[in-house]
């Protein structure tokens, strides 16, 4: 129970420091931590993401970051696309989908990686994206464009959330940094929203088909919830180019254990 509630405040402040990235690693928490089988903790992990994610995306709501219309049509998408993933997660072999999970991995560290060198926000803004903010209102011009782009981002995250149990604040978070011209911290609170709701639909669905939650599982989810309140405290102290580096060396760790694993 101890390790579980330790690996579960790691993740939650991981998720809480970088907004996005603790989801993808809670299921290398699990399956290498306390060794289950993915099927068993995809449920778990999609909870605790969901859970901790929601409580995140209540503070930025109350702070008027979240764009709520988004991340509704992101998660109304991606809860219908997620039982599709649930299905073929089922009948792939763990082998696979552990291996999967571990390219995701590896993918996601260069990603991070790369963006330390990556241009400034205000360079980010000044671009032209799919959906942008009318200067008057504030708020996102909505257009077909726009729309299309938003349904297809939730739609992939809804499908990788079904099929290997992540999050998908990793997608979330730099496709609306390279699709919106929303600034940083709009983007990680709409991505926590439209996490939260997406992980929880998904995890009902699992739940629905047959999967259970034993007390470890339950003790992991209560513990993420706090390591997410860590996590946003200590975010206004640690730099950026700290927190970038130390998720990459997580994610490759997490993703070398997965693919060498028998």
């Amino acid at each position: 129970m101890l390790t579980g509630m330790i690996l579960g405040v790691l993740v939650g402040i991981v998720l809480g420091l970088t907004g996005a990235g603790g989801g993808i690693l809670a299921i290398p928490a699990l399956t290498l931590g306390l060794g289950w089988p993915m099927t068993q903790a995809v449920p778990v992990a999609l909870i605790a993401v969901g859970t901790a994610a929601g409580v995140g995306a209540v503070g930025a709501w109350r702070q008027g970051l979240v764009r709520y219309r988004a991340a509704l049509l992101m998660a109304v998408l991606g809860a219908a696309v997620s039982p599709l993933g649930l299905r073929l997660a089922a009948r792939l072999p763990e082998s696979l989908l552990a291996a999967m999970l571990g390219a995701l991995l590896l993918f996601i560290a260069l990603r991070t990686l790369l963006a330390t060198r990556r241009s400034t926000e205000d360079e980010r803004l000044g671009r032209s994206a799919n959906c942008v903010l009318d200067p008057c209102t504030g708020r996102l011009c909505w257009n077909l464009k726009c729309s299309a782009t938003l349904a297809a981002i939730g739609s992939l995250s809804g499908l990788l959330s079904g099929l290997l149990g992540v999050g998908g604040g990793f997608l979330l978070v730099p496709a609306l940094q390279q699709f919106t011209n929303v600034r940083l911290n709009g983007v990680i609170a709409t991505s926590l929203m439209a996490m939260a709701l997406v992980s929880g639909s998904t995890a009902v669905s699992a739940i629905y088909a047959g999967a259970s939650i034993d007390p470890l599982g339950i003790g992991f989810v209560a513990a993420s919830v706090i390591g997410m309140l860590v996590g946003r405290r200590l975010l206004s102290g640690l730099p950026t180019r700290f927190i970038q580096l130390g998720f990459t060396g997580l994610c490759a760790v997490a993703a070398a254990s997965l693919l060498i694993r028998p």
